[in-house]
């Protein structure tokens, strides 16, 4: 091997560490939060442990694709993974739930860096595209080896260690990848000094912040049409309009408007929307239906298929979409995302465990994984490398809303069917009305399922599935849409994307060569 293809594989290996410590964060966060509440308390705000990691790294995220463009995707993944370790050490040190919530803020900051630019990073190095692509399918692939490995890791150290420890594995992570980097990429610092567009960070953060804690906080802390979340809804509209203004304007805008008359681009970050709602719903709402319907008592391991079957999808797809157009694989996803939301639909108490394990599998394979890493390599290999981080960042960037719309909204359409439920349910079985909230409280009927009568519990129990497989609707609609927009991407492939990469720009902020 030679001493180029030496350092080319330590920065492979430097990008795949930063990943698996971001990707592996939540998931183990997530098992060892019993432990957590244990020792510092703080249950009826645990949910904000995760909210405001990801309120943090999705308004994050564009804004750090776009610096990494403009002053050097070294230096701006090198600050997301000092403000990711600076995070988990705070983290772990945190004495009470508000002191998480806060130091989690810290961790996704960085977050938002280490997952586009990581990337942007690998499309910057390969001269050879197909390589490039195949790369990013592993890339893609370390997402569902953490998910997989993660809870099991997070029940492991925090039972037998501390949940603090949790935390504290990522600075060993973070630190490797870190110095692996500064050793074995060197970039050459751009010629001037490009104007930053504060107005259009600081509008972008507002629209995305106050936009997602409405679609958060609504049916949960405060009611749909309560003035808490119609304000902050209306706040939203209002920033994200004038970022639209501001980013028409400016020099050089935070999300170039410009890169989405690439019809590529466009359609790229339509289909990761898309993804983002099924992918989200599936995670949300299937663990409820293995515990509430199905009676298993693991509930996160329904899941496990999928995410086993992800890291396939994100490497098999890269070989794929380097003999077929774009369009072709694109489509034959969202087809496959088409058919695992119709069987979705059919689940039901009566349906073997295997079967659906199958449709977990087929979700993962078909199209989670493969948008993984298509997502990233579609629009990197249609842009020319002067915008490779900010278009990375719009994929992820969508698929973060996309799955919070998408969970949110299936909130909605599941917890409407069973209030229906719970209705019927008291006239059904005589119970008193005060109880109608109660029913209709999926985690009330799991806790209880030992003292509700058995005629009570098989009509809950298939109600609860029902509601679920009736709110997985909006999967379908949106993979049949996400299908007619695949068809729409253009003619692009490789071949062409890859003479697009080579041709020279004046504005080219950095470039990246190997040190050695």
């Amino acid at each position: 091997m030679s001493t180029v293809s030496k350092k080319t594989g330590l920065i492979v290996l430097s990008m795949a560490l930063g990943l698996l410590m971001a990707s592996l964060d939540n998931t183990i966060v997530s098992a060892s939060m019993n432990k957590v509440i244990e020792n510092i308390g703080g249950f009826e705000k645990v949910s904000w442990v995760f909210t405001a990691y990801m309120l943090a790294s999705t308004s994050t995220m564009l804004i750090f694709g776009k610096l990494s463009d403009m002053f050097g995707r070294k230096r701006f993944y090198l600050i997301g993974i000092g403000f990711f370790l600076l995070g988990s050490a705070l983290c772990g040190m945190a004495q009470s739930i508000d002191q998480l919530i806060w130091f989690r803020v810290i961790q996704g900051i960085g977050s938002g860096s280490v997952f586009p630019i990581s990337f942007s990073i690998i499309f910057t190095l390969f001269a050879d595209p197909k390589q490039a692509a195949k790369l990013s399918g592993v890339m893609g692939a370390v997402f569902g080896l953490s998910s997989v490995a993660g809870p099991q890791l997070g029940t492991l150290i925090s039972e037998h260690m501390s949940w603090r420890w949790c935390f504290y594995v990522n600075v060993p992570i973070g630190i490797a990848s870190m110095l692996v980097l500064v050793f074995s990429l060197r970039e050459s610092k751009a010629d001037k000094k490009p104007r930053i567009d504060y107005w259009g960070a600081f509008l972008l953060v507002a629209a995305t912040v106050s936009t997602l804690m409405a679609l958060e906080l609504g049916g949960k802390d405060y009611a749909w049409a309560s003035w808490q979340i119609l304000g902050l809804f209306a706040l939203g509209a209002i920033a994200g309009a004038s970022f639209l203004a501001v980013e028409l304007k400016a020099e050089e805008p935070v999300l170039p408007l410009s890169i989405f008359k690439n019809r590529l681009v466009l359609g790229v970050s339509l289909l990761c929307f898309c993804q983002g709602v099924i992918m989200f719903s599936a995670i949300a709402y299937l663990p409820l239906y293995a515990t509430a319907v199905l009676g298993k008592s693991n509930s996160n391991g329904i899941l496990t298929p999928m995410m086993a079957s992800l890291i396939a999808g994100a490497i098999v797809s890269g070989f794929f979409v380097a003999r077929f157009r774009f369009r072709t694989v694109l489509f034959a996803n969202m087809a496959l995302g088409v058919v695992a939301a119709i069987l979705l639909m059919n689940l039901s108490p009566d349906m073997a465990y295997w079967q659906v394990i199958a449709i977990m599998i087929l979700l993962g394979l078909g199209v989670i994984g493969p948008l993984m890493s298509l997502g990233q390599t579609a629009v990197a290999m249609s842009v020319h490398p002067r915008y490779i981080g900010i278009s990375s960042s719009v994929v992820g960037f969508w698929r973060n809303i996309g799955g919070v719309i998408g969970a949110s909204v299936m909130a909605v359409l599941v917890n409407a069917s069973l209030k229906d439920s719970s209705r019927e349910a008291i006239a059904k079985f005589s119970i008193p009305s005060d109880q109608t909230g109660t029913l209709a409280n999926p985690e009330t009927v799991i806790k209880g399922a030992s003292k509700l009568p058995a005629d009570l519990l098989a009509f809950m129990r298939g109600e609860i599935g029902g509601a679920i497989s009736h709110g997985f609707v909006l999967s379908l609609v949106v993979m049949i849409a996400g299908a007619i927009v695949a068809l729409s991407v253009g003619n692009a492939r490789y071949r062409k994307q890859a003479d697009a990469m080579q041709a020279p720009d004046p504005e080219t902020s950095t470039r990246a060569t190997i040190v050695g």
